[in-house]
């Protein structure tokens, strides 16, 4: 048996005092540690704290990024960004803005406002109009809404119109223009050019999300669709902007029809022009502008532009400073299905099959949850994605709790695959929905191959082994096993329409078959029930609940939350002094770097659906690529 050797004396004290070393190196790190971590606290709560809002206050509403249903990063990456001063990428939710406008109409301490949405990236029609019918309150409750721009675009404009007085730059512009739908077409360069053919296998007439693969221009069914759903919302965006401006459509119409000689009158100045088409009421400098809210509000040397005022985000803040840490009352859960529908688990501003589905069982296993409102704002995507988030919007109502979707933007093909089980649908008249139709796209490349040279050669077992290869040439058999699955995916999805519409299926077949509608369009045609925005969900939903008045229930938004370190940051962040430690912070620059969203192209979406992956071999597809 060996015997265990002892160290000597000397070696001993050595040893001893390296681990005193140690010791008192570990003791010496966590003591600073410990001081910074104090230190960062104390500041976030000193700058953390929201002082006081004082009557006759201006809110100044100027939203700069995306208008977005959710966001889509955390909480962490967007603080970093916040403070670094970076404007790439950055969001506003809508539901951010219409709160803010809504808790502004009643509140005393609010006496105007100023809107400023030349920085707004909107991007549709349907979340505009929920903001314009915000601000028409706003106004109707005696708010004066001063709008400022120093050039507007058209949807912007929808907006900008809605206020008391519209100043517009006398350097900037305005153009009214109508609506376009174009789109690049790839087939002669994708076949032709580099020998990459696809495959198109579909159901629908109207489905022709895939036709830039495979024409060189729109169908004639796709050019129809497309026009007759899209004067229905350009004819709506005349009519809402000559209400608010007390024109009639038929100025509008012919001031656009007109637009070469007009702008020749004005001498080429669009300020001028904007002004004489009675779309703005006067044009002035910012300088000019804040010198009138100072005149007419209160001065503060202060503040910025010279008048009291507080930001959006300083307004939403003090409306969150006085809720309750602890609420009681029965939920309104709201779940945000927003973007590409998609397998598996996906990030806040995509669906994912599984990730949503996991947020609406959540709220059906929540007993404090009592109704769910979903709010779709996608173009649909994979089918079995689609079905599954179907079949927890199911299973919440069978467990008795209503489900109520609210459709925004865009609530298409597989968006309303995952809506058509709702008790009711609200849809604006002018989002865009339905497209029921299937469609699979499978390219081959032997013929791009064999332009550099290349071949593809072997054995298999069956006949069908290694059919889809993508290098070797498709068999017409296997064609007809992909067209009888995109079959099989339609007769499923209009029959699951018939039977939650409580139509026949020949009914559904006449306004499917992949064919677009506005809300308005598919509300004639049983596609959709109310017309209303997020508010008149959540109302019905309450109802249906049997919640009793708006202030006896809460509305909860359900997301994934971030990790506790995560939310503590971005509190820090967002407060004056970790705002502005972090804009000096080569650590934060570091942090931003790795936090930021990478880009993707165009073809992201038909990549990944493409990719073999796991799943079955031959994948349907619900996709629109509709929208504005």
């Amino acid at each position: 048996m060996n015997e265990v050797r002892r160290r000597g004396p000397i070696a001993r004290v050595l040893v001893g005092i390296w681990d005193g070393v140690n010791f008192a190196r570990r003791l010496v790190f966590n003591l600073i540690f410990l001081f910074f971590v104090l230190l960062l606290l104390i500041l976030w709560g000193a700058g953390d704290r929201v002082a006081p809002l004082v009557g006759r206050t201006t809110l100044v509403i100027a939203p700069e990024g995306k208008l977005v249903e959710q966001y889509s990063s955390d909480a962490f990456s967007r603080a970093l960004s916040k403070a670094m001063g970076d404007k790439e990428g950055e969001e506003v939710q809508l539901r951010d803005l219409l709160r803010g406008i809504e808790a502004a109409k009643d509140d005393k301490r609010i006496e105007r406002v100023l809107l400023r949405v030349d920085r707004l990236r909107p991007s549709g029609y349907a979340q505009l109009r929920e903001v314009a019918a915000a601000l028409a309150r706003l106004r109707a409750a005696g708010k004066q809404v001063i709008a400022y721009g120093d050039y507007f675009e058209q949807s912007q404009y929808l907006l900008a119109a809605q206020g008391s007085e519209v100043y517009l730059d006398p350097m900037g512009g305005l153009l009214l223009e109508g609506l376009a739908g174009y789109r690049q077409y790839y087939r002669e360069g994708l076949q032709d050019k580099l020998g990459i053919d696809f495959h198109l296998f579909k159901v629908g007439e109207y489905k022709s999300a895939a036709e830039p693969f495979i024409l060189d221009s729109a169908s004639p069914e796709s050019k129809q669709a497309d026009l007759f759903w899209m004067n229905d919302v350009w004819q709506r965006y005349l009519t809402d902007v000559a209400k608010a401006r007390k024109l009639t459509p038929q100025q509008l119409a012919a001031g656009i029809d007109t637009l070469p000689e007009g702008i020749a009158a004005a001498g080429g100045d669009l300020a001028r022009f904007a002004l004489q088409q009675k779309l703005v009421d006067g044009l002035k400098t910012r300088t000019e502008v804040d010198e009138l809210l100072a005149e007419r509000g209160v001065a503060d040397a202060d503040a910025e532009g010279g008048f009291r005022q507080i930001d959006l985000g300083g307004y939403l803040r003090q409306i969150d400073s006085g809720l309750g840490a602890v609420d009681e009352r029965p939920q309104v859960a709201v779940v945000v299905a927003e973007g590409e529908i998609t397998g598996g688990e996906q990030p806040p501003g995509r669906v994912g099959g599984e990730s949503t589905a996991a947020l609406l069982r959540a709220a059906l296993d929540d007993d404090k949850v009592k109704a769910l409102v979903l709010r779709v704002s996608s173009p649909g995507g994979e089918v079995f994605a689609s079905e599954q988030i179907r079949r927890e919007v199911v299973a919440l109502k069978e467990a008795g709790k209503p489900v109520v979707v609210s459709m925004g933007n865009v609530a298409a093909s597989g968006g309303y695959w995952i809506s058509m089980n709702a008790d009711r649908i609200y849809a604006d008249p002018s989002t865009i929905t339905g497209s029921i139709g299937i469609f699979g796209l499978f390219p081959t490349l032997p013929r791009a191959l064999d332009k550099i040279g290349v071949h593809t050669d072997g054995v298999a077992t069956t006949r069908f082994g290694g059919a889809f290869d993508v290098t070797r040439t498709l068999d017409p058999d296997v064609g007809q096993v992909i067209q009888n699955v995109i079959d099989k995916g339609y007769r499923d999805f209009t029959g699951k329409v018939a039977q939650a519409r409580k139509k026949s299926v020949e009914q559904i077949d006449e306004v499917a078959r992949g064919r677009v509608w506005t809300g308005a369009q598919a509300k004639e045609r049983g596609l959709v029930d109310e017309f209303g925005g997020i508010d008149a969900a959540v109302a019905d939903a309450a109802r249906r609940a049997k919640l009793g008045k708006p202030g006896e229930y809460r509305v909860q938004y359900v997301e994934g939350a971030g990790t506790p370190f995560q939310r503590w940051f971005a509190g820090f962040a967002e407060s004056k002094i970790g705002a502005a430690w972090l804009a000096r912070s080569d650590v934060a620059r570091s942090l931003l770097t790795r936090a930021a969203p990478r880009a993707s192209d165009d073809l992201r979406f038909l990549q990944n659906a493409i990719e073999p992956g796991n799943g079955p071999r031959v994948k349907a597809l619900a996709y629109c690529f509709c929208g504005l």
